[in-house]
């Protein structure tokens, strides 16, 4: 059984930074992670682990301890899954690849939703998200799309823009094909890292798709699921401690923090695991 001394410990594992769509640099993360008491914080960032190296640097700096990660983008059916993957060598050639492959086909996909604005009266879309992504083509994504919106009055706040236009089954919402559920959690392994199932509450799975999804990620190496997120609501917690237990995984515990105004908590402000639980963190914490 895992040490409740371990147990007691503040563990946010999963955030982003302006590496991907977050809105904080790696640093000011993590020096807002030492200000609402972290003991242990993660960079998640989607499909780029270039945000790493600043935040460990930061993380020392702060007395915290830094798990490098990263937040995989994964096609399973009809449906975008992402992967967490934790305690991973950002080196490792088959996670460098892996997320070089997911990151071209990020651009192409945005000159479609922003061809889809347009033909829904909102022009200049690409050049304004672009803006806000630091003319990096490889990082945009809806949520700068979705900023773009938002600043430029187009809706009331992101999440309209979500609402309205950018989620799934809205009018400017564009299917990709990102990576397979199974290649996903290999490269994550070959980096010797944890993968994780993020906020599976988000994934809109009938029950037995939702059996086959859970059973097919174990059966490639999956290992743990988020259960306490910033990403699931408060009363979703026992279901998915009750889906943990009777599938074997451990459990993860992570804010899923973008920025000041877009996320529900900041790091290191959720609930605890229950004690039933098994910590992810069991698996580095000493």
């Amino acid at each position: 059984m895992f040490s409740p001394g371990l147990r007691l410990k503040n563990y946010d594992l999963h955030n982003h930074s302006t590496c991907s769509d977050g809105l904080l640099s790696p640093t000011q993360l993590i020096e807002l992670a030492a200000r609402t008491g972290v003991d242990a914080i993660a960079l998640t960032d989607h499909d780029t682990t270039d945000g790493l190296a600043e935040a460990e640097r930061a993380a020392h700096a702060a007395g915290i301890e830094f798990i490098p990660g990263v937040e995989i983008s994964v096609s399973w059916g009809g449906t975008t899954l992402h992967i967490v993957g934790l305690g991973v060598d950002a080196r490792a050639p088959e996670l460098v690849a892996g997320l070089a492959s997911i990151r071209d086909g990020r651009f192409g996909r945005a000159r479609k939703i922003a061809q889809a604005l347009e033909t829904l009266g909102f022009p200049g879309t690409l050049e304004g998200a672009l803006g806000l992504a630091g003319n990096n083509e490889a990082k945009l994504s809806r949520a700068h799309f979705a900023r773009y919106l938002a600043a430029t009055g187009r809706v009331r706040d992101t999440q309209a823009a979500f609402d309205k236009y950018l989620g799934q089954g809205k009018p400017a919402y564009i299917a990709h094909r990102w990576a397979s559920l199974e290649n996903a959690v290999s490269w994550i392994r070959a980096a010797g890292g944890t993968a994780v199932l993020a906020h599976p509450g988000r994934y809109d799975l009938k029950p037995m798709m939702r059996h086959e999804m859970l059973k097919e990620f174990r059966a490639s190496g999956g290992e743990a699921i988020e259960v306490v997120t910033g990403s699931h609501r408060p009363e979703e917690y026992a279901t998915w401690q009750r889906v943990a237990l009777e599938h074997g995984f451990m459990a993860s515990r992570g804010a899923d923090y973008h920025g000041p105004g877009e996320s529900a908590c900041e790091p290191g402000r959720l609930a605890e695991l229950h004690p039933s639980l098994t910590p992810v963190w069991s698996r580095w914490a000493h």
